[in-house]
């Protein structure tokens, strides 16, 4: 008969919860859980006490309902507003402090109700806010202080979901009137990277104002400054940075604060140091055909602390022994050089060039090019045919040039192509002819004009045709004479 009548009272039980609630959003999860209130009853009648059974369904519907709304609420309340940031000193008096700050990045799911300002005696740690309520504005002064109290300051940013971590002021604010706030006045020449070279002094002067009397910090990457290496001198309008003799380690970025009550201004230095970057790596003789040779190499391991603007080639015959510059800079790791003379063997070298100038070594060819007077065996026999007869081409152009009447000037290009193109000057157009004023010479593939004692009737555009059976090719550039 027991556990007649307790199915019997479970039934009448659960619609009784039911027809209370039914308003309640909480209902449909109350009638997902019966399987837990009809499961319970088992162990229930083991007690056979009376008023077991009576607590047992009143604290079934008591779980669902604070089972159900839980998961709603954790995740606003895991998402309260993150920090507000930038909070600064804006202004100092004898009794006040005004701060100043940014919205945080992220409210949350519920708008901002405000903020809260807490603020701490130095040495203590009990923390008091001083607005009763929330406010909106990112600007605040705290009142009726004590002048000569030193006071830690903290800003929380709330909403329903709670309050945020605090942005708190790195260093306590000393209570006294600020007569002018801190401001760092970096020279114009220093907001943009500060370039040396290694073995230089660093002599340099930043001003600031602020009073009273500001403290100055100076850091690199939040740690002090190596004092061994750097002297820095502080005086009441400035600070001096000073480095006898740089060294590749010194680069890098610079902070500097100037800090007075809690009150500062940043400002940040970068110094690269330089040098010479070191030789090219793998400098390989590619291939030798005609009167051309092809060479490739990769950068060098060691950029010198600045980009690799370009490479210097030059080529040595082992009739004469000297070098001779045949790319001045060549912004690739390879290359062809032409206008080899036939008969001759020739080495070749390579120099890396960075802001602070040339590699103190080369990279040089391990084998040398012989430009023979016939095809070689290994060649294959389309090499010659196809890259001897070729079209003519300017590989360095005229460029643009102003000169000065009654002083002699020459124009410059270089050409390739074979057979030997004709070269063909022109002025605006019109061929030179026999003219005592100008002089054209080419020499193993630079076409040179001198054109003598100009006056301003001479300046103008001038062209370097060049012609040969497979085709022709032109460059122009514009010569001001004053």
């Amino acid at each position: 008969p027991a556990p007649e009548k307790e199915p019997a009272p479970t039934p009448k039980e659960e619609p009784a919860p039911a027809a209370e609630e039914p308003p309640a959003p909480e209902h449909p999860p109350a009638t997902e859980q019966p399987p837990a209130p009809t499961d319970e009853p088992a162990p229930v009648p083991t007690a056979e006490s009376t008023p077991a059974p009576e607590e047992g369904p009143r604290a079934p519907p008591a779980e669902p309902q604070a089972s159900a709304p839980e998961p709603k609420p954790e995740k606003p309340k895991a998402e309260p507003p993150s920090a507000p940031l930038s909070l600064t000193v804006e202004e100092v008096s004898e009794n006040s402090v005004t701060l100043t700050w940014k919205a945080p990045e992220q409210t949350g799911r519920s708008a901002l109700d405000g903020y809260m300002v807490e603020i701490c005696k130095d040495g203590s740690t009990d923390w008091t806010a001083v607005n009763e309520e929330p406010f909106l504005s990112t600007r605040y002064t705290i009142q009726d202080l004590g002048s000569g109290d030193k006071i830690h300051v903290r800003v929380k940013a709330v909403s329903a979901s709670g309050a945020s971590v605090p942005a708190t002021l790195e260093q306590p604010v000393l209570v006294r009137e600020i007569l002018q706030l801190p401001r760092i006045r970096m020279p114009r020449h220093l907001r943009q990277t500060y370039v040396r070279r290694v073995g230089d002094a660093l002599n340099i002067m930043i001003p600031f104002q602020g009073k009273p009397q500001p403290e100055v910090i100076w850091t690199k990457g939040g740690q002090p400054l190596d004092t061994s290496r750097i002297n820095i001198r502080n005086t009441q309008k400035d600070t001096i940075f000073y480095i006898r003799e740089a060294q590749r380690s010194d680069s890098g970025k610079y902070e500097l604060a100037v800090r007075i009550n809690g009150a500062e201004d940043k400002a940040t230095l970068d110094i690269r140091v330089i040098e010479p970057p070191g030789p090219p790596q793998n400098l390989k003789l590619v291939d030798v055909w005609g009167f051309n040779v092809a060479l490739e190499w990769t950068p060098p391991v060691d950029n010198g602390n600045s980009e690799i603007k370009g490479y210097v080639v030059q080529k040595s015959d082992k009739k004469s022994g000297k070098w001779f510059t045949a790319l001045e800079r060549c912004t690739r790791t390879s290359c062809t050089i032409s206008d080899l003379i036939i008969g001759n063997t020739y080495s070749f070298r390579v120099f890396a060039e960075n802001a602070c100038g040339l590699s103190e070594k080369a990279a040089i060819t391990s084998g040398v090019a012989n430009i023979k007077k016939t095809k070689t065996a290994y060649q294959p026999e389309k090499i010659p045919q196809r890259d001897m007869m070729e079209p003519p081409k300017f590989t360095q152009p005229l460029t643009d040039r102003t000169t000065t009447r009654g002083y002699s000037t020459h124009l410059f290009c270089s050409v390739r192509g074979f057979p030997q193109p004709k070269i063909i000057w022109m002025k605006n157009q019109m061929e030179i002819r026999e003219d005592p004023k100008y002089i054209a010479m080419i020499e193993q593939g630079v076409c040179s004009l001198e054109i003598r004692k100009p006056s301003p009737f001479d300046g103008g555009i001038y062209t370097c045709k060049a012609v040969n059976p497979l085709g022709e090719a032109s460059v122009d550039c514009k010569l001001d004479v004053k």
